[in-house]
């Protein structure tokens, strides 16, 4: 799939004012810092689409971005930044579950992981919610261009014997990305294409 356009449309953090139309959504949810705002960039070829940040916990709002006029990618916020002040961590926890729990038109949930450390708590957790809420997701695993191959595949056979020996019984699907080489461009939006011609063919 090739994205031609990519329009910024709202930021809120009222589930209820996300915008009425049926389209599909792809939310991108990862903790701070660890390249998502540059990953959407690399994505949509729009360097300036998602604003990057060397402060982490910038994004604070549900982010819509209408893709190609027929599907929204969703920019969440990161979790986990402990200079966030507690107030505020427990506002981002509350509208972010509220979008995961009713937002009809979420189809996916792509998952950012910093594939240079190993397994994170929070991470897990995420992903246990959304597993335990039934909410479809995928693992994206970015900056591997930071790593040696032979450090990316023992990195990434470490997350998923941690994941299976939990509450998985197979490794969730998975993507390898760099927002510097656009490595996992394609196949990320191959796969997005392909549901979105999936759910076509459902209606």
């Amino acid at each position: 799939m090739k994205i031609k356009t990519a329009d910024f449309v709202i930021s809120n953090s009222d589930v209820a004012k996300c915008p009425k139309e049926r389209l599909p959504e792809y939310a991108f949810i990862g903790r701070s810092n660890v390249g998502k705002s540059s990953l959407i960039n690399m994505l949509t070829g729009q360097n300036k689409l998602a604003k990057t940040s060397g402060r982490p916990g910038k994004t604070q709002l549900i982010n819509h971005f209408k893709i190609n006029n027929s599907w929204f990618l969703v920019d969440l916020p990161g979790y986990g930044y402990a200079k966030v002040s507690k107030s505020i961590k427990r506002t981002f926890q509350s509208f972010i579950k509220n979008y995961f729990i009713q937002r009809e038109q979420l189809i996916c949930t792509f998952v950012l992981i910093d594939c240079r450390h190993e397994p994170q708590k929070i991470d897990l957790e995420f992903m246990e919610f959304l597993g335990k809420s039934e909410i479809p997701f995928c693992v994206v695993f970015t900056k591997s261009d930071k790593l040696k191959l032979s450090e990316l595949n023992r990195n990434i056979q470490i997350y998923t014997k941690k994941m299976t020996s939990t509450l998985w019984e197979t490794m969730p699907q998975y993507f390898i990305t760099s927002a510097t080489s656009s490595n996992g461009k394609e196949e990320l939006l191959t796969y997005i294409n392909n549901v979105n011609q999936q759910l076509t063919e459902n209606l």
